[in-house]
């Protein structure tokens, strides 16, 4: 897409965009929420804070790994890994879920056409109150629905648990080289971006099968249910591998917006997402939010305490 069709915030309203919000925002979770185990902690957590977040649609995100047979079939997976959320939450007012991508952007020019990406041009436009898009998976989605609206980025904050540390040599990693073409124009098109690192940041986000069993197991559903993922992730990876331990990188996001100071971050400008998934750097380029660091214990303690009150 040529970048001239992108709406330009100037540094003024960029920096205003990009500071954590105050009050209660609306905002959409994009979730590849069958993927690992990640997701379902930050989808529940989520759900778990009315009072700074106003769900309004949850997106589910494609994904392609030993746990799905092709992008389309991981975003069918976590489509219905959502509603099992909610069921074992015992929602009465679960918040509308939309299909997302089935494959990912082969250009900037060509959005992939989903329920998902017309959800978030709609409720961007319904309302002069910024939509925070919190996407913790490939992003797909939210770059479609960019590309096929650009008018949005006035009016969107997205927040990307998805790449490295601006630092970390490469930027190869699972949310960002599922679909490059919608990585890089995340970078490229301008819009209000925080990112949320998983090498240098979310990396701190570590917990284990032992310390979710004595938190967690019993609880409720919900608690047992995270219970039992771990340890089946323990099964398949960290059996005869002493001192083993599961990062539960997609939270990070959603700390960012209910305390910065538990993760504390920098404007910098946007780097260059370059095909060889490393970064170049021009100072010239706009402005975007990073994350410098995590209090893992303050975040846990919140994590922790809310799902285990839930009833």
């Amino acid at each position: 897409m040529n970048s001239s069709a992108w709406p330009k915030l100037d540094d003024s309203t960029m920096l205003q965009r990009l500071a954590c919000p105050e009050g209660r925002v609306r905002m959409v979770l994009d979730t590849d929420t069958f993927n690992e185990v990640d997701d379902q902690f930050a989808l529940s957590y989520t759900l778990l804070c009315p009072e700074k977040i106003d769900l309004l649609a949850v997106t589910a995100a494609p994904f392609y790994n030993w746990n799905s047979v092709s992008p389309a079939d991981g975003m069918e997976k976590s489509y219905k890994e959502i509603f099992n959320i909610f069921d074992l939450m015992e929602l009465k007012n679960a918040p509308p879920v939309y299909k997302g991508s089935t494959q990912y952007m082969s250009s900037h020019d060509e959005p992939v056409t989903s329920e998902a990406a017309d959800k978030i041009i709609e409720l961007a436009l319904s309302s002069s109150k910024p939509l925070y898009v919190v996407a913790i998976g490939a992003i797909t989605n939210v770059a479609s629905a960019i590309a096929k609206c650009p008018d949005i980025i006035r009016n969107i904050v997205v927040v990307w648990l998805g790449p490295n540390a601006h630092y970390w040599p490469t930027q190869r990693i699972f949310n960002v080289s599922q679909d490059y073409h919608a990585s890089s124009l995340i970078y490229d098109s301008g819009v209000p971006l925080v990112v949320l690192p998983c090498h240098g940041v979310a990396s701190h986000l570590l917990t284990t099968p032992y310390e979710i069993d004595a938190c967690l197991r019993g609880a409720n559903k919900l608690g047992t249910y995270f219970s039992d993922m771990i340890r089946g992730r323990f099964t398949k990876f960290g059996q005869n591998r002493m001192g083993w331990s599961k990062v539960l990188w997609d939270v990070s996001a959603i700390a960012w917006l209910l305390n910065e100071q538990w993760v504390p971050s920098s404007v910098r400008r946007t780097p260059i997402l370059n095909p060889n998934f490393t970064y170049s750097f021009d100072d010239s380029r706009h402005f975007y939010k990073e994350a410098m660091d995590i209090d893992r214990n303050e975040v846990f303690m919140d994590l922790f305490a809310k799902l285990r009150q839930h009833s």
